[in-house]
């Protein structure tokens, strides 16, 4: 289990200038309590065009929490961005990867899209700048629809951030958003939580990143 949120903020700016630099944007996971204490950072990460989403207010485990909790913990979260730039955000990823039914409910709720990635950098673990590479560009689950799970507070991960971003784009990848990524409506799931449209549109080469 990785460590727990809120993460810092010591490579934001860092992590910002690199995104830039490789036109990528990419969608940021927030916390209630990184929103209260970097409420700054919010507003550049927003500003650069990047994505906001959701992480709850206190970093719970969601499965083990009532329906009128989990919205509590993602309206909260929500307000407060809100308030700081004016953004809806939409998409919410549970802390842990820990879900069931009644807090996919509740997301859906809130307006929400609960999602889960299937690529760990496992940059939370600090093994270094070439076990971050080699983690996620030999993933067994890297391909279509990716979404790549890294941490802007972990030591390395902003030191490997650009030979990441260039690797992927070599091996023919695009970056997106979350929000652009994900199908919200017309779609089946798999057994792996693989979506999957019912409108027999192929999905292009395209991965997502989400920092949190």
């Amino acid at each position: 289990m990785r460590k727990h949120a809120p993460w810092g903020n010591e490579d934001t700016q860092s992590i910002i200038k690199t995104l830039k630099e490789k036109n990528v944007h990419v969608t940021f996971f927030m916390t209630g309590g990184w929103v209260d204490t970097y409420p700054d950072d919010v507003k550049a990460l927003y500003k650069a065009g990047h994505e906001l989403g959701n992480h709850s207010q206190n970093h719970k485990q969601m499965s083990t929490i009532s329906a009128a909790e989990c919205e509590d913990e993602i309206i909260k979260v929500h307000n407060k961005v809100k308030k700081l730039t004016g953004y809806d955000m939409k998409v919410f990823r549970p802390p842990y990867g820990d879900y069931n039914d009644v807090l996919i409910e509740s997301a859906e709720k809130c307006g929400y899209h609960a999602i889960q990635w299937d690529v760990d950098s496992l940059d939370w673990k600090n093994y270094g700048v070439d076990s971050i590479l080699t983690t996620v560009l030999n993933h067994k689950h890297l391909g279509k629809g990716s979404i790549i799970l890294c941490h802007n507070g972990a030591k390395y991960t902003a030191k490997a951030l650009p030979k990441l971003i260039d690797s992927l784009k070599e091996k023919g990848f695009e970056f997106v958003k979350m929000s652009e990524l994900i199908y919200t409506k017309n779609y089946e799931m798999d057994t792996e939580g693989r979506q999957h449209s019912l409108n027999n549109t192929a999905a292009p080469k395209q991965t997502a990143f989400e920092q949190s």
